[in-house]
């Protein structure tokens, strides 16, 4: 017994006097997309990351290591390393705030579903990553039939369409090249993997999607993937699509015949399967004064979770600042009474029922979604 009282009294003080680094994600923070890069790497090389919830816009405490401050200066990004003493105040800090620490442990495997006719600069989130220097993976059709999701931990979902509308640009862009080619390219995958119709091969895409969240997958859609995605599911057993996309017109009670019990996030929404209409139904709602280079004066909220009882909604929000300015896409934002009631609402904008952001649990896993094509 003594010499292990010794053993500690040796050992302890070590531990508790160590340096670490802290990368600070608030306002000081040089590069913010470079810095979760960093966090990244760090769990590549073995390294064990703290995510400070809500402390200083979520920062990361890492071990100090010459290797892990070398790639910082590297990488432009702000940081300080810190004594033992500056530790336990963050601590003390976190318990008696609304603040949490969360231990991470692996670098997760990130796949990105897209077309592969299409280019990082036309998706924001592979942007970040390529800016960020976090390795990802593409994946489309033939993979995810395949059952190749379950080699990954997240999957992004490129702005696809789901319903087989190819986006619904016929009305303006049907004779462009570009379309012309998007739909060869999306007939020929369909007519290999067996599927007679380009909208029954994204239906089944989608509900391998919908398998792989619950068999405890994350997938974080934006723009279009997120509407045009519950739309596929509760259109399982109905013909929505009109006769410019498939050759023939949708069932003419294609309405009555969605299930919602099918969905992730929508319910209760009406179609538009006008093909001259670029919408898909009444779930997108373009707030006034939204500009697509945010020019405009509209800008949504993020909410504040509890970091303690609520981590991952609490992740999802982590930022510098609270207020973002607004952004368009296809799909730009939520109306908030197709919205099932179990989901959860990460950003809105203020004295509204319009949802820019939303969460939720499906199985053993979960779906998050932001409207907005271009922030």
């Amino acid at each position: 017994m003594k010499k292990l009282l010794l053993l500690f009294t040796v050992i302890l003080p070590l531990f508790i006097w160590a340096d670490n680094i802290l990368i600070y994600m608030d306002l000081n923070q040089t590069d913010h997309l470079k810095a979760y890069g960093v966090a990244y790497w760090c769990l590549e090389q073995g390294y064990n990351v703290e995510w400070l919830l809500n402390y200083r816009g979520g920062s990361f405490l890492t071990p100090a290591s010459s290797d892990i401050e070398k790639i910082c200066r590297i990488r432009g990004v702000s940081y300080s390393v810190i004594g033992g003493s500056d530790v336990a105040q963050i601590y003390s800090t976190i318990e008696n705030s609304n603040m949490e620490v969360v231990l991470l442990e692996k670098a997760p495997k990130i796949g990105v579903y897209v077309p592969p006719t299409h280019d990082p600069w036309d998706d924001a989130v592979r942007l970040a990553l390529e800016y960020a220097e976090i390795p990802y993976q593409t994946l489309w059709d033939p993979e995810v039939l395949m059952g190749k999701l379950s080699q990954y931990d997240w999957i992004h979902l490129h702005h696809e369409d789901f319903t087989g509308q190819y986006g619904k640009f016929y009305a303006s862009y049907r004779n462009a090249l570009w379309y012309q080619k998007d739909v060869a390219l999306n007939q020929e995958t369909a007519r290999e993997l067996g599927f007679a119709k380009v909208s029954e091969l994204k239906k089944a895409v989608a509900r391998k999607i919908k398998e792989y969240i619950a068999g405890g997958g994350f997938m974080f859609a934006m723009c279009s993937a997120t509407d045009s995605y519950d739309i596929a599911l509760a259109a399982e057993n109905a013909d929505i699509v009109d006769t410019p996309f498939d050759g023939d017109p949708p069932d003419p009670n294609c309405q009555d015949e969605l299930d919602f019990s099918k969905t992730l996030a929508f319910e209760n929404f009406t179609l538009i399967t006008n093909p001259f209409v670029y919408e898909f139904s009444d779930i997108d709602i373009k707030p006034e004064g939204v500009s697509i280079r945010n020019s405009g004066d509209k800008y949504f909220t993020l909410f504040d979770f509890s970091a303690k009882f609520d981590p991952v909604p609490t992740m999802l929000v982590q930022d510098h600042t609270a207020i973002i300015p607004d952004f368009l896409g296809q799909t730009t934002a939520f109306n908030g009474k197709t919205i099932k009631k179990n989901v959860v609402i990460l950003g809105k904008y203020e004295g509204t029922d319009v949802a820019k952001y939303i969460h939720g649990n499906f199985g053993k896993g979960t779906f998050t979604f932001l409207g907005g094509h271009d922030p």
